[in-house]
């Protein structure tokens, strides 16, 4: 080290301290190459899958962290006057609190992606999966808001002058706070509501809701609102108190698992027994059918027809949709190949008060007409 400062010494400061920092980011981005290659190495013996969620979260941050993080370390090398040394120290230290917040936002979505990996939200029975990705993102925000705020703190603490304003605002924060209280009081309102949210968990992610009169499934909870995918690939999107203040229904709450129904009006006529028959043998045929519920009643006598309720189970709502089109569709065609006169039809009686304004034939007109 003697031996570098005299030869630092023997060049002119401008120079020296030019090649001090090329050099000092010249040895950051070698270190982190490799600090990556070792990475990599690893990733033979281990999970790839972290690995190389590191490699790809981390690359740019530390581009940027390990050369400033450098020269903050040979800063004492170099040769500078007294008011440049103090701005240099001053600006350094802002790069590497930045540098490093950035270092650490990015390790935090590391962990979700591990996290995430670990447990695979597309399976059929996801209740846990999804309750810890809901919990997992909110703390995720929550953690990114929170480096975030430490280093605007960081950073500006080390300016004197702000300091001293501080100190001065500290005498007035009781009534700041209350001001602030009032003005920010939905704002609060909803971050509490976010906060029940994620861990009473009225909802989570992938929930099946309807909402509003609109079915849909949960695509993301945020601090402030929850964005809803509707079937048909809108998006509804609610404040986040919405889900603590007013009633709606969740399809997902405790299973996915779910009853469909099919409504068929029939005439008086339809044997009921041969229509219970094709329902099984429709439902054993089916791949969206879980063999839970197989039902077929009469559930109401209308004055002209029979309203006959077709009852199933599926794995979830998307396949008990299917399934309830499915049956709809198939019931009716076996009414209609196999008992016509079943359909729902009208029927009237004529009646004739006066026998002789038919002629010498009574028979000439119908007694009872249908009408289908």
């Amino acid at each position: 080290m003697q031996h570098f400062q005299t030869l630092l010494d023997t060049l002119p400061a401008w120079l020296g301290n030019v090649l001090l920092g090329v050099a000092a980011i010249a040895g950051g981005l070698l270190l982190r190459g490799l600090l990556t290659k070792a990475l990599r190495y690893y990733r033979s013996f281990s999970d790839g899958f972290i690995v190389n969620s590191l490699i790809r979260r981390l690359r740019q941050p530390l581009n940027f962290f390990i050369p400033v993080l450098i020269l903050v370390l040979i800063l004492p090398l170099m040769t500078l006057e007294p008011p440049a040394h103090r701005t240099a120290t001053r600006v350094l230290g802002i790069l590497a609190t930045a540098g490093f917040a950035w270092v650490l936002i990015r390790l935090v979505y590391v962990g979700e992606e591990f996290v995430y990996h670990s447990y695979d939200l597309t399976k059929d029975n996801n209740i846990k999966e999804r309750k810890i990705r809901t919990q997992l993102q909110f703390i995720r925000r929550l953690a990114v808001i929170g480096i975030g705020l430490l280093a605007v703190a960081a950073i500006l603490l080390s300016f004197d002058s702000v300091r001293r304003i501080g100190a001065g605002l500290l005498t007035g924060v009781g009534v700041g706070g209350i001001i602030v209280g009032f003005a920010a009081q939905r704002s609060l309102a909803n971050l509490l509501a976010g906060f029940q949210i994620a861990f009473t968990q009225p909802i989570r992610i992938d929930d099946v809701l309807v909402v509003e009169g609109e079915w849909g499934r949960v695509e993301e909870i945020t601090l402030t609102y929850v964005v809803l995918q509707i079937w048909d690939q809108r998006r509804l999107i609610l404040p986040i108190n919405y889900f603590i203040e007013k009633p709606f229904q969740n399809w997902t709450r405790i299973s996915a698992e779910i009853l469909g129904t099919v409504f068929i009006y029939t005439d008086y006529t339809l044997p009921v027994s041969a229509l219970r028959e094709e329902l099984t043998r429709l439902l054993k045929a089916s791949p969206l059918w879980d063999q839970r519920v197989n039902t077929l009643q009469v559930t109401d006598s209308k004055e002209s027809t029979l309203e006959i309720r077709a009852l199933m189970s599926a794995r979830n709502s998307s396949d008990a949709f299917d399934l309830r089109c499915f049956v709809r569709e198939h019931l009716v065609q076996f009414i209609r190949e196999n008992y016509p006169e079943a359909l729902p039809r009208t029927r009237a009686e004529l009646s004739y008060a006066d026998q002789g304004l038919l002629g010498s034939r009574p028979d000439f007109l119908p007694a009872v007409a249908d009408h289908r």
